[in-house]
């Protein structure tokens, strides 16, 4: 198949790195991989930090004449898709484009990884919400990436919501030796931006929850940068914890495999990559049960999670994993093969094509019916 695609919250090649960018960078990487060609239709980026009617409806404008520059593009060289997917939209981020396109090359147009929160359905966002609500309800097919985000789907979306489980690329931790946890220095790996908000918040649980713990049997390096850097630095001063700053991606595998253990609290995150990279390297996990989490982590068997911000219960699940090597060494191993089942590339892919046809035979049944949106 032919598929255009865009990312209205950040473009593929948008210069900071997120998880957002590696899922998109992903997507489009399985879809290759299954066979489909996939053209980047446009980069336009509709994401805003701040909200407001005004400037929503000046970014609507904005994004319609842009689907008007691709359409004229898509006519003059006779390009037709087979169908259309945007990747991540919500109230800060609507789709004009998708829908619009979809509709003029009658095609399928599918939504991947949507979220919607009916809080913001007044207030600075209430446009932005109503928007992206339209483009959903276009959608053929709409995919959310956990149960937390299906939830708030369900109502509006109806039989079109899929649950795809987040994937990555397996391979490059494949070399990771199988954890041999030496009981005397257990080492922690944390990796989180050291940004204001809930990455912030995230360090101060795991610098707390460290204070609490009482076994002495490890050590801590933590990766990552950012601006409230220095003041995350004094959170950890008392304890014996190592700063790396920034990693290149490419350099992560290595880290996975020389620590043992992977703590990070995952305040307010949608799932966190670093919980599939970590378990994909076999190492356990000990995070926050935030959103997405418990579905990428299994509980009990590849990772120890607890309440979302509870320090006490997160300091008790680290200490049972230090307190017991021959269980870190078992999670380890239930980690690896627990996301070469359900979040490997070539699972994504399967689920991807699968998503495909229901989108095909979805509007196939809406032009038959007439109930065309």
């Amino acid at each position: 198949m032919k598929l255009a695609f865009t990312s209205p919250m950040k473009p593929l090649d948008h210069p900071v790195p997120s998880g957002d960018r590696t899922l998109a960078r992903l997507l489009v990487r399985a879809f290759r991989e299954a066979g489909h060609t996939v053209d980047v239709a446009t980069r336009f980026q509709s994401w805003r930090k701040s909200g407001g009617r005004s400037m929503q409806e000046a970014l609507k404008t904005e994004a319609l004449r842009e689907a008007e520059a691709v359409a004229a593009s898509w006519r003059s060289t006779g390009y037709v898709p087979d169908a259309f997917v945007t990747y991540h939209l919500y109230h800060k981020a609507p789709d004009w484009i998708g829908p619009a396109l979809a509709r003029e090359f009658n095609c399928p147009y599918i939504v991947i990884e949507a979220s919607r929160a009916p809080k913001q359905a007044t207030g600075d966002w209430a446009f932005g919400f109503a928007e992206a609500d339209k483009a959903l309800e276009a959608a053929d097919q709409v995919v959310a990436l956990h149960r937390a985000d299906a939830t708030c789907l369900r109502d509006l979306v109806g039989e079109r919501l899929s649950i795809i489980p987040p994937f990555i690329d397996t391979d490059p931790f494949d070399d990771a030796p199988a954890l041999a946890v030496v009981p005397k220095r257990i080492k922690l790996l944390a990796v989180g931006m050291m940004r204001p908000g809930a990455k912030m918040r995230s360090y101060e649980v795991l610098a707390q929850a460290l204070e609490r713990v009482k076994a002495t049997n490890w050590e801590l390096t933590i990766v990552g940068d950012g601006p409230e850097r220095a003041d995350i630095h004094d959170m950890f001063c008392e304890l014996p914890a190592h700063f790396v700053g920034s990693v290149a991606t490419d350099a992560m595998p290595a880290f996975y495999s020389t620590n043992d253990i992977l703590v990070w609290p995952a305040v307010r995150e949608a799932f966190g990559f670093v919980f599939l990279e970590a378990q994909a390297a076999g190492r356990p996990v000990v995070g926050g049960d935030t959103f997405g989490v418990p579905d990428i982590v299994a509980q009990g068997v590849s990772g120890l999670l607890s309440a979302e911000g509870d320090v006490d219960a997160f300091a008790a699940n680290l200490e049972r994993l230090l307190e017991d090597p021959q269980l870190c060494n078992q999670m380890g191993q239930q980690a690896r093969a627990h996301v070469q089942a359900r979040h490997s590339l070539e699972a994504g892919t399967q689920h991807l094509d699968t998503l495909l046809l229901r989108a095909k035979d979805h509007f196939a049944f809406k032009h038959q019916t007439g109930k065309i949106s």
